[in-house]
């Protein structure tokens, strides 16, 4: 996904502009001889594009305060050919998926338990951590911030139409037909790219109806045995929410098929459709067509229980050192640099995130503090999307169910997947 940051506070639109050139800058320092000798080099890599330029920033200005220390932003190389080569960067930010997840699991990050830093993360964080990847007795991450996505919607559409946001399927159900009989766009789709479906639709449906931490933990210790008649499979605990997936597809824009992820935030902020399944994301890109849009937002329920409505997040970014590292005293004050109070809450607030310490304040966006009391209360979910490996093409089964391929036929091949992935390690 390509989430587009906000400047709500913390910088201005010039100053982010300006760090961009000095990202350019600190790559040049990392690479030039340095008078007298005898100064270390910490390569830092963070390869998530729109907040390349704010880490510049902060890399460059940490350098300033450090002159014995030269600091290399690296956004371009490839991780696992470094850690092939016996040298991975020193200190890696980057989103807690699949690719820092192979790390994780042979033991190449150092242990960073010890830290200080460590126990002010939300301990409500480390099963969501442990469920993507973990290494017995380590702690391999540290949590740097957290995305949370969830159903925006247009509050002056709902005004005008006497709606509230749903708190159960049936009133989803109520509220979409309600606005179709309007005349009004419930949902807008943008099928064409995959990953939309994905982590919408499709996450949605599935974290609003199963219980994603236990099916991914038990789908993992069945092995290859993934089908109809084991404990947990794909085809059987899939059905429901895909059938819910379904529904709900039906009252998106007649066009969605041909509508990408800009076509959605450009729509959606000229007021074409009343909700979009987005996450924070979008709100930068909306907000270039109407800064003043009243977006709110909340979680999609997918029950007739009040109680089961969740929110989708994922650890958008997370620090960790190689063990490979010559810099491990280095690397590890920059970690802590990087945790200050100050630091990590202003990077949050820029980028709209959640804090992911236990002395983090509340999120700063006016539409997604409509989610911080599910935050509060750790009633969040990773999507599912994210919890299936690469190799799956996952994004493009949920596009072919939207697109009217069988759900059983989608739901046994992705059994099958799993279960020839699994078989295979």
């Amino acid at each position: 996904m390509p989430p587009t940051l906000t400047t709500t506070s913390g910088m201005t639109r010039r100053m982010f502009l300006r760090a961009a050139t000095l990202t350019g800058a600190g790559l040049a320092l990392g690479a030039c001889a340095t008078p007298g000798g005898g100064t270390a080099t910490l390569t830092f890599h963070q390869s998530k594009p729109e907040v390349i330029g704010y880490f510049g920033e902060l890399l460059a200005a940490y350098q300033q305060e450090h002159p014995g220390l030269r600091v290399r932003h690296d956004s371009t190389s490839n991780l696992s050919a470094g850690f092939v080569r016996s040298s991975p960067p020193d200190v890696g930010c980057l989103n807690y998926n699949f690719e820092v997840a192979r790390f994780v699991e042979r033991g190449v990050l150092s242990d960073l338990s010890d830290l200080p830093e460590a126990d002010r993360v939300n301990p409500a964080l480390h099963p969501l951590v442990e469920l993507t990847a973990s290494f017995a007795g380590r702690t391999s991450v540290l949590p740097y911030s957290l995305m949370a996505a969830a159903v925006l919607y247009n509050r002056e559409i709902f005004d005008a139409h006497g709606l509230t946001p749903p708190t159960t399927w049936t009133e989803m159900v109520e509220v979409c037909e309600t606005l179709a009989a309007a005349g009004v766009t419930p949902v807008y789709g943008t099928y064409r790219d995959t990953w939309t479906i994905g982590q919408g639709l499709f996450d949605y449906c599935v974290g609003g109806m199963v219980d994603v931490d236990a099916f991914f933990r038990q789908l993992r210790r069945q092995g290859a045995d993934v089908g109809p008649d084991s404990p947990v499979s794909f085809q059987k605990d899939f059905r429901e929410p895909v059938e819910r997936m379904l529904a709900l597809a039906r009252y998106s824009n007649p066009d969605a098929a041909s509508r990408g992820y800009g076509d959605g935030n450009l729509a959606f902020a000229r007021g074409e459709a009343a909700m979009y399944l987005q996450g924070p994301w979008a709100l930068t890109e909306i907000a270039k067509t109407d800064p003043d849009l009243p977006i709110g937002a909340f979680p999609l329920p997918v029950t007739d229980d009040p109680g089961d409505r969740k929110v989708r997040v994922n650890i958008d970014l997370a620090l960790w050192i190689p063990e490979a590292s010559p810099r491990q005293e280095e690397a590890r004050a920059l970690v802590q640099h990087l945790m200050r109070p100050d630091v990590i809450d202003a990077y949050n607030e820029f980028a709209n995130g959640f804090g992911t310490t236990t002395d983090a304040p509340d999120v700063a966006h006016p539409t997604l503090r409509d989610l911080q009391a599910y935050y509060d209360d750790a009633a969040f979910y990773l999507g599912a999307s994210q919890l299936v490996p690469q190799a799956i093409p996952i994004h493009n089964y949920a596009q072919a169910l939207v697109t009217g391929s069988d759900p059983d036929d989608v739901l046994r091949t992705l059994d099958a997947d799993w279960a020839r992935l699994a078989f295979r390690s």
